[in-house]
This record gives C-alpha cells, structure tokens and sequence, in this order.
C-alpha cells in the first residue's frame, strides 16, 4: 500500500503544490481505504504545509479515513510542518530519508520614517507578527513530536541550527512508526 501512493507530492511547499495537492485528492479513490500521501520537499511555504494537513485533518475526522504519511528523500522545513499534521503512528518514511526542523525564518526591512505614533505603531505590528509566528511555530514543534520520544524542548533547542534526523533515528524516537 505504501509503494504506491494515492498522492504524490514533490518539490517546494508553495501554492503551485496546493493546487496540485487538491486536484489529486480530489482524484484519489473514495473507496474508503487508506489514503496514502508522500512528500519530497527540500522545504517552503509553512502557511501553505499547514492548510494542506489541514485539508487532510478534516478528512480524517468528517469521514473517519486512515490517511498514512510516507517521506521520501528530503522531509526538509515545511515539509515537517506538513508531517506534523499527522499522528505518529500514520508516518513512515523511506530508507535513508532525513528530516530538517528548523526554526521559521523573517527576512523583513524596517524603515522608520513619519510621526513618531506611526512609526511606534509600525514596529508593534511587527513585533506582534513575530510573536504569532512563534506561536504557530510552538503550536507544530508540539504536534510534530506529540506521541514521540521527544520532549518539546529538545526540539525548541536543536531546531535554532537546523535540526537534521534520518529515517532509523526518527523511527527510535518515535517520530515516525516505521521506515519502509
């Protein structure tokens, strides 16, 4: 069943793959069997690896199908923020797959310029935006190791400088079930 998955996912995490991601749902057998989908991501968009597990949380739960989650290759980035989305005991990678978790990242320029209320109000939205993203980066580290081996902490201090795990070690901590 894991070797030929329903849905095949590859490439970076960005909206071009959301819409790929949907139409193969949509195409994929509604017999009521276990759903599998696979990713190969070198990483992208989290936003984007969130609404898909999203999609397939509300699957899960309105239709009661399995769903199983199978990494290929590279699980970099948001690609672990996709596999997050799916209970520990439903992942399963290849042999000789790593995973990269990593904190997310801002690229933003702040030119103050104008009134001083303003410029005050501009540097509290960012600020606010950079909580929330924590927030949300808390929120998946905790679904990514929920039901694992590893403490939330150990992943709040390893992903900083880019977390690297491969297949027979995430299957020890219990990251994922099995690798095939």
């Amino acid at each position: 069943m894991l070797s030929t998955p329903h849905i095949l996912l590859h490439g970076p995490v960005d909206h071009a793959m959301y819409v790929n991601f949907r139409g193969q749902l949509a195409n994929a057998p509604q017999d009521g069997g276990p759903l599998v989908v696979s990713i190969s991501t070198l990483g992208g968009d989290p936003e984007v690896a969130r609404l898909m597990g999203d999609d397939l949380r509300l699957l899960r739960e309105y239709s009661g199908r399995e769903i199983l989650f199978l990494g290929k290759v590279a699980v970099y980035s948001a690609g672990a923020t996709f596999m997050a989305s799916f209970p520990v005991d439903k992942r399963f990678l290849t042999a000789g797959t790593r995973i990269m978790i990593h904190e997310r990242i801002i690229n933003k320029t702040i030119t103050l310029s104008g009134p001083l209320k303003t410029v005050t109000a501009s540097l509290q939205a960012t600020l606010h935006e950079i909580e929330h993203s924590i927030r949300i980066e808390e929120e998946g580290f905790r679904d990514l190791v929920e039901g694992s081996h590893i403490p939330f902490e150990d992943v709040q201090h390893r992903a900083p400088s880019n977390w690297y795990i491969e297949a027979e070690e995430a299957r020890d901590l219990g990251l994922v079930l099995d690798v095939i």
